[in-house]
Order: structure tokens, then sequence, then C-alpha cells
């Protein structure tokens, strides 16, 4: 069964399951999800294997990080085909080549900063890369902090503290870069975006978004959009409001809001739904990538519910509906 989402220049349409396992394997809860320059998707899972990779089609390329990374959460390629996988459980971010060969470590894995201390790392949550090269981290569930590397892995700068005014974060949770050196914060308790010069000093944010997680910007010439991946509310108070999400929302450059797509009747469970689109990615054909953390939500939105079967878990592909494809 197919779903469309959206519409206009933003229309996409919801399959099944998406991506062909080895035999024996399974997917867990998706943390992450990133697409390579041709098209290879890779997905950071809490599970087994938790650095899978497939190619366009869904065929299964190879896996790595068993045993070394403990906890997926942020997943991001760099310009030059590195692969930074963040783990918070581990406190740590891992620089890998796309093969899988570790490039770099940053942080003391296993080993946490101070709780609030803004030193690295306490649950650290994403990466971003500037045009010149240096390493962004979000820091994150125990800190409120971005922190700024050379390429080498040197802690050179960062900025940030608790709060709600500007600079300031309540759950750091993911970043992005622009080619000039913009950077945008998903300040996800603080239900805002943050976006700062390439020195860190806060320029604006924008607002009306609902506890944003997953960041992905598309960027073509001078045009920049950003999806949003939004949380939907967890409070007992306003669990299941309409219109606050679990949705994507798509900004355009300036902020404004261009196109959204709700999960389609996500608390009975309906192709396509999803519950936490915690990370997002666009391969080169527009097709969107979410991954779900649906387990980590699913006690607060549906106490007593079973667990999601397993085809609903995890890894969502959005199909973008072209003009031509639509009117046929």
């Amino acid at each position: 069964m197919t779903t469309i989402l959206g519409g206009g220049d933003f229309e996409f349409s919801t399959g099944g399951d998406w991506g062909n396992l080895p035999t024996g394997w399974t997917l867990g809860e998706v943390a992450a999800v990133a697409v390579d320059a041709d098209d290879n998707v890779y997905v950071f899972q809490r599970g087994e294997h938790p650095l899978i990779v497939f190619d366009r089609s869904g065929e299964f390329v190879r896996s790595w990080g068993e045993g070394v990374l403990m906890h997926p959460h942020g997943l991001h390629i760099a310009p030059d085909g590195t692969i930074f996988c963040t783990d918070d459980g581990d406190h740590s971010v891992r620089q890998y080549s796309p093969g899988g060969e570790l490039l770099l470590t940053i942080g003391d894995p296993g080993h946490p900063a101070a709780y609030q201390s803004q030193l690295p790392f306490n649950r650290c949550t994403h990466t971003a890369v500037t045009p010149n090269g240096d390493i962004l981290v979000t820091d994150g569930y125990g800190n409120a902090r971005v922190h700024r590397y050379a390429p080498d892995g040197r802690l050179i700068g960062g900025w940030g503290s608790p709060g709600s005014g500007p600079g300031e974060f309540n759950l750091p949770h993911n970043i992005v870069c622009d080619p000039d050196g913009w950077v945008y914060v998903a300040d996800r308790e603080n239900h805002r975006i943050q976006i700062f010069d390439s020195n860190g000093e806060y320029q604006t944010q924008w607002n009306n978004l609902h506890r944003p997680s997953g960041l992905h910007l598309a960027v073509q010439g001078d045009r920049r959009v950003l999806y949003v991946g939004e949380v939907g509310p967890y409070l007992r108070s306003n669990v299941g409001w309409p219109n606050v999400g679990p949705r994507v929302s798509i900004l355009s450059g300036s902020g404004d809001l261009i196109g959204r797509l709700d999960s389609p009747v996500w608390d009975r469970l309906g192709p396509g739904a999803f519950v936490s689109p915690h990370g997002i990615a666009l391969d080169s054909h527009g097709d969107i990538y979410l991954a779900d953390v649906c387990f980590a939500g699913w006690p607060q939105l549906f106490p007593g519910r079973d667990l999601p079967p397993e085809g609903l878990r995890g890894l969502h592909r959005l199909t973008k509906v072209t003009a031509a494809a639509s009117v046929a």
C-alpha cells in the first residue's frame, strides 16, 4: 500500500520495507542515516551491526563497527567522503573511511566529561564539517555546547551554555554547516533552530518547530533547503495532539515553511508512519531516508502497548513524486 505525503514540489510516496539484509540479520532502532555521493545509504543502528551500508536499490554492501560503536546517535558524511559516527553512549566521535577504516577518534571513549561542565563530551549527539575542514560536535544530552576541532582532532574552541537565550542550548541535538560557513543547530528542547556564523556568533533563530531532531541541508547553487525531522509530544498532557508532529518540515534558506510531511496516522502505525524522525538524509534523486527511534519513545507514546512490528521500525524511505509521475 502506498501513501502520499506533502504536496506541490515536496510530494513523496511511502512504500514497504526497504533494504535487504544478510540472512539472519535484523535492523534495530535506527538513530541516523546518511547518503554518499554515489547514493549509497549508510544506516547507523542500535543492533549487532552498528553501521550498515546499502546501495541505492537497497542491496547490502558492507558493515562495520561491531564491538566498537556502543550506542549510535549521529552520522555525517563529510565533503571528502569520510564518515563521522557520533556515539552518545561511548561519549566519542569516530571518523572512518568509506570502507570502514578508522581514521580518527575524538573524545575519551567510555569516559564522559562531568555533567554540564561544557567540557567534551557528555553524550555528544552529532557532527558537521566547516568549509575549512574544522569539525563541529554538538554535545548534547549531558552538556549544552558546540565544540570545534581542527581536522587532526585538536580542540580549538566552542560555544554555548545551558539556557533558552540566544546562543544558549537545551539539548543541542543536530548540526549542519553550509558552504558559506553558516552553522545551523537543532536546539531540540527549546523548539528552535539557531543559526551562527563561522565564528560561532549567534545570528538568528527559527521557531514554530516542535522538538527538531533530524537535519538535512540540501544545497543547489545559491538555494538552501533545510529538512527538519520533528518529534511529536511525549508529555501525558499533550501526547497525540494534532499539528505538532511527528513530521518533517521543509524550510527555505530564510526559514520560511515551504513544505511539510506529516506522519500518516502514526498512532495506528499505518504504511509509512514514523514515530520519532531522529535522522534524515536525501539522495541525488530527492528521495528521503528517515531514521526513526521509535523504541525510545514508545513507552511514553503508547504505554502498555506492544512494540511495533519489525517492518515499521527504524528506517523509512520516502520517494519523491515528480510532476510527470503525478500527472501519469
